[in-house]
């Protein structure tokens, strides 16, 4: 999993520094995104229970729920996708001490175009963006028209997307990403239309809580912040506090007006070709 929509537009990760006692990057995360262990669990289940042979994770990041869907359907091989290497390194990691690695590849690439599909499960959590090569939100609907391309038929999609669940305000906006918009994301319903429009079924709806995301968003700084309180006079410390200070500002102007939504979602299949 990689960056959800307000991250990844808002925040870059710790400037990386040759010396040990540089900020640490995202240790306290499980998932790059507002996952709970309930909520990944039950989805294991639900994408394992269709017996995958191949899994295809986009915009992998270390790849934490590819790995599980591979525990939990053995025989199952799966690749991720990401530009971000440190990520992948830490994904082939996990992969050699989970017993792994000779069933899932993590390959730096990009996945706009990719020919690696069609798969029986793409994974697609925050990271839309990553299939296309406009800027959101109108990167979207050609996103969604690549998972179905990767995606077998009979397969499914699980998508992570960003959402407003609510309209935000313009004080709200000021407070944001630069530059946001209340056209950046759309309202749930609209969504699942151009899921719809774009192919699919959505055979199941669900939303990440309120406590999800702050345990996310907690996560997210928490290394750093214990760093910074005691580097206070580091060369990165500055920088560093910036960061820090910046992005739980603008965390604060989009809590709970941000959304991200967990969509399960069926290809519908496509007509013969005629002979």
């Amino acid at each position: 999993m990689t960056d959800t929509p307000a991250p990844d537009a808002t925040a870059t990760d710790a400037p990386s520094a040759a010396d040990a006692d540089a900020p640490p990057r995202l240790g306290r995360l499980v998932f790059h995104g507002p996952l709970s262990e309930r909520r990944a669990g039950d989805l294991v289940r639900r994408l394992a229970a269709g017996a995958p042979r191949t899994v295809l994770d986009l915009g992998c990041g270390w790849g934490e729920l590819l790995l599980r869907v591979l525990e939990a359907v053995p025989g199952a091989r799966g690749v991720g996708v990401d530009l971000n290497a440190e990520d992948l390194r830490r994904g082939r990691g996990a992969a050699g001490e989970r017993g792994l690695a000779e069933r899932v590849a993590f390959v730096e690439e990009s996945a706009v175009g990719t020919r690696r599909g069609p798969a029986d499960l793409v994974l697609c959590v925050g990271a839309s963006q990553a299939l296309s090569a406009q800027q959101p939100p109108a990167h979207l609907g050609e996103a969604l028209g690549e998972l179905r391309r990767l995606v077998a038929d009979g397969g499914r999609v699980l998508l992570g997307e960003g959402f407003w669940e609510r309209q935000p305000t313009a004080r709200e906006l000021a407070g944001m990403w630069p530059g946001a918009s209340a056209d950046d994301h759309p309202d749930l319903s609209r969504l699942l239309d151009l899921a719809v429009e774009a192919g699919f079924r959505p055979e199941w709806v669900e939303t990440a809580d309120r406590d999800e995301w702050e345990a996310f968003e907690s996560g997210y700084q928490a290394d750093a912040e214990v760093w910074l309180a005691t580097h206070p006079g580091h060369p990165l410390a500055a920088a560093t506090r910036e960061r820090l200070d910046r992005h739980r500002h603008q965390w604060m102007h989009y809590r709970g007006v941000l959304g991200l939504a967990y969509l399960t979602l069926v290809p519908v299949t496509r007509a013969p070709s005629a002979p």
